[in-house]
């Protein structure tokens, strides 16, 4: 039975462990290795790394690191980044990787989307949406999807890019607030509202979480779902001093109580 997840969200830029704002302004603060194991001791739910400089160079994944995090991790483990081919895609599932991570190649690909997913079965295909609001004409809000770091935008909406998604079936959403990226102010609840009323299938949201009351609140508000977050889980106090942290027992049982 599917039940609401607490997700960790690590970015890889440079092979080293990065915390960004609004899609930029990276920040270095740690090894990815060293901060696996740290979420290892603290037994989170899940955990997210996503490679945020191989599609933009257009490189193959790291299949090197990949193994590595692999090997360390004792958690469910979802791998994003360059990702092209469905060879890829197998080989990486084959290092022990339980779901793989998908965005601008599939996007622009949506056969290969179904490929991926004959092959290594569609409980393990996450598709990653970044978006960016949008006023039209008529002062409506929209969501523009973004691919490669947020540089390029697509020729799709996101209302179009989860109709194409629904038709052909996957495991897992992951919508990626690229306005709240860093501020550490909250979630999206507008975005949530647009996604959740779009598709069934299980939604992970990222961008914007501060402290535990955002995703208590996005719980509480929404049912089953997934909360990921990066500087909620990297930084500690007003000056973020870096510090890997993750709620306890007591505090994630009181979350998905709501």
């Amino acid at each position: 039975m599917l039940r609401s997840r607490i997700i960790p969200c690590l970015l890889i830029h440079e092979n080293g462990l990065v915390k960004s704002v609004n899609f930029s302004n990276y920040k270095y603060v740690g090894d990815p290795i060293n901060a696996v194991k740290i979420f290892n001791e603290k037994e989170v739910d899940e955990l997210i790394v996503l490679d945020i400089d191989a599609s933009v160079k257009e490189v193959k994944p790291n299949f090197d690191i990949i193994r590595k995090i692999a090997s360390e991790c004792r958690m469910p483990l979802c791998y994003g980044g360059g990702i092209k081919t469905v060879e890829e895609a197998v080989e990486i599932i084959n290092l022990g990787v339980e779901k793989v991570a998908l965005s601008s190649s599939v996007l622009n690909d949506f056969t290969l989307l179904k490929e991926i997913g004959d092959a290594i079965g569609k409980q393990s295909v996450v598709v990653v949406i970044d978006v960016k609001k949008s006023s039209s004409i008529f002062s409506r809000m929209t969501y523009e999807v973004y691919t490669l770091n947020g540089k390029n935008k697509f020729k799709y909406s996101l209302k179009e890019c989860i109709k194409f998604i629904n038709e052909i079936g996957i495991g897992e959403l992951v919508i990626n607030s690229i306005d709240n990226d860093g501020l550490m102010t909250g979630y999206d609840h507008a975005l949530v509202k647009f996604v959740r009323d779009n598709t069934d299938y299980p939604v992970t949201f990222l961008g914007g979480a501060g402290e535990l009351d955002h995703i208590g609140k996005l719980f509480e508000d929404y049912g089953t779902i997934g909360a990921a977050a990066g500087s909620l889980f990297i930084f500690k106090g007003k000056y973020k001093a870096v510090l890997i942290n993750y709620p306890s027992f007591v505090d994630r049982y009181n979350l998905y109580s709501k």
